[in-house]
């Protein structure tokens, strides 16, 4: 039995002749989250997109879970939790109506979508919300619903891709407190962020910039590597390393 929950060698993502994702590599431990941060357009969201099978690479190799991403494409997606950077649920519909219908995408059975949707209502304090029209949440109660979603057929991988995006900073703290809730059940999250302080939650730091991951490893390590007491410091620094070379 692998340690790992994903696995990536070598991963290339072109489009023409960008370079999107630039010849990574690195391994995620089972119930880890597992943090990428780097400033838009750095390459998470095309990483998170080939992991969640909806890109292949252009080269390289990797494995989520039990399966291949360059074979195995609609496998991945039936067995991980995806949550993208833009609210992806339907605002026409309830609160309860989106769940119910993520619950069917994934083939629940009544009496499993029954017990999904009282859990998610719970879990994500929207008990008394379950009636309302989604268009009407705010954003922070909108992203507790799409996690909700995204978990609804209990996947052991999550990727969530800058899932606090324009959350005022206590809906942002809860969402984490879900986060972590995840990975105690032992949930491995996969998490891409702009966010310095979120990279402090994470049991391990990926810090991408053009393409290329330029340090990885926990957020303590990388401090004392660096002699800082800020992620934020740390990423500048590397930054502007890299680009004065």
């Amino acid at each position: 039995m692998s340690a790992y929950s994903v696995t990536v060698r070598n991963l290339t993502k072109k489009f023409n002749q960008f370079v999107a994702v630039d010849d990574i590599s690195f391994d995620i431990y089972k119930g880890e989250i597992f943090g990428f941060l780097g400033a838009n357009g750095a390459g998470k969201t095309t990483t998170i997109r080939i992991l969640c099978g909806l890109l292949l690479p252009t080269a390289g190799e990797g494995r989520v879970g039990d399966f291949d991403i360059m074979r195995e494409s609609e496998k991945i997606k039936q067995n991980i939790g995806y949550m993208s950077q833009k609210f992806s649920l339907y605002n026409d519909l309830t609160i309860r109506e989106n769940i119910r219908f993520f619950g069917g995408v994934y083939n629940l059975s009544n009496s499993q979508l029954q017990e999904a949707e009282e859990k998610i209502l719970e879990q994500m304090h929207l008990k008394d919300w379950g009636n309302r029209l989604t268009g009407a949440l705010p954003l922070g109660w909108k992203q507790r619903l799409a996690l909700g979603c995204a978990v609804i057929h209990d996947p052991a991988i999550i990727f969530l891709d800058e899932p606090t995006g324009g959350v005022d900073p206590i809906s942002r703290r809860e969402f984490w407190a879900f986060i972590y809730q995840l990975a105690a059940a032992g949930k491995t999250i996969f998490v891409t962020t702009h966010y310095m302080d979120e990279a402090e939650y994470c049991n391990r730091l990926s810090i991408m910039y053009d393409g290329k991951i330029i340090a990885l490893d926990t957020p303590t390590r990388l401090k004392i590597q660096y002699h800082s007491e800020k992620i934020e410091d740390i990423f500048i620094h590397l930054v502007e390393r890299r680009t004065s070379n």
